[in-house]
């Protein structure tokens, strides 16, 4: 128990450096949703005007499209998907749940607070099958197969034809601009419970580039995922040396390891809301915006 003098200028200390450590943290975490933006931006410019900026433009009389390179053409989803209903019988096929963040993936690498007891009656994939949740399909909700496996009975399993590269589509059925496309043709009357059922899915008109330029696409925006995920992850890491060097000054200031008091007197004070850490005021989760992962069999 230290002095009412020692505690005042401890918490003068600590005010001021939790400040200054809080907002290169919030700094930092800004920087991670511009480049989630700029991620954003660049899938959008790929999908829909491809990579050489120089080629002609057409109008393709889509208003959320506008103009595509002269040489793509717009199809409806219905000519480049055709919807595949196989059930399981067993439930022993390898289960697979669905995140926006991660994608399709085996259920045990996703956190789920509800399930199904069974998988039988299930949906099955396979690997390059569009799997949608059509619950949350107009909040972009589409993911790629990546293993053999099921999926919750409520979930939609596209199977590309010949024009289409899955992973091409993956990115425009995930990209913001086409998301009121799938948003006006979603049905029900409470928003958490719309649905997208597949005839109103085939109705929505996309960008068909060549296939080798889809194959094109997908190379250049995968090259740039992982290197907006190496910063982002390296920015992550800097945050979290960040936080658990506040918690270190902190413990050490207030056990008395650290004197100080002369420190102290030499800051000017601070307004009353100042000592409040910046960083707890906006968690990451409210900042980065992420949609909630969805257990394969919640729905």
């Amino acid at each position: 128990m230290p002095s009412a003098a020692e505690q005042s200028a401890i918490v003068k200390y600590l005010g001021h450096a939790h400040t200054r450590i809080d907002r290169a943290i919030a700094a930092k975490r800004r920087l991670i949703v511009l480049l989630e933006e700029q991620k954003q931006a660049i899938i959008h410019s790929a999908v829909t005007r491809g990579l050489e900026l120089s080629v002609p433009l057409t109008d393709s009389g889509v208003p959320w499209l506008g103009d595509i390179p002269s040489h793509w053409t717009v199809r409806r989803a219905g000519a480049l998907f055709r919807e595949v209903v196989e059930k399981s019988v067993a439930g022993d096929e390898l289960s697979l749940s669905m995140s926006q963040k991660l994608g399709l993936v085996p259920s045990d690498q996703v956190e789920r607070t509800l399930s199904s007891e069974s998988m039988i009656g299930g949906k099955l994939c396979e690997p390059n099958d569009v799997v949608l949740n059509r619950l949350k399909a107009h909040l972009g909700v589409f993911a790629l197969a990546r293993h053999s496996g099921v999926v919750s009975p409520d979930y939609t399993v596209l199977r590309p034809t010949s024009l289409a590269d899955p992973q091409y589509f993956e990115y425009v059925l995930r990209s913001q601009a086409v998301r009121r496309e799938l948003r006006i043709r979603a049905k029900g009357i409470v928003e958490g419970f719309w649905r997208l059922y597949t005839n109103d899915f085939y109705t929505v008109a996309l960008p068909v580039p060549p296939i080798a330029e889809q194959r094109a696409i997908v190379e250049f925006l995968s090259a740039n995922e992982r290197e907006v995920g190496t910063f982002v992850r390296r920015i992550t890491q800097e945050i979290d040396l960040l936080r658990e060097f506040r918690a270190r000054l902190t413990s050490d200031v207030v056990t008395g390891q650290i004197d100080v008091r002369m420190i102290a007197a030499s800051l000017p004070d601070l307004p009353g809301d100042a000592v409040a850490s910046i960083d707890d005021e906006v968690d990451d989760e409210e900042l980065m915006a992420p949609e909630p992962e969805l257990a394969g069999a919640r729905d």
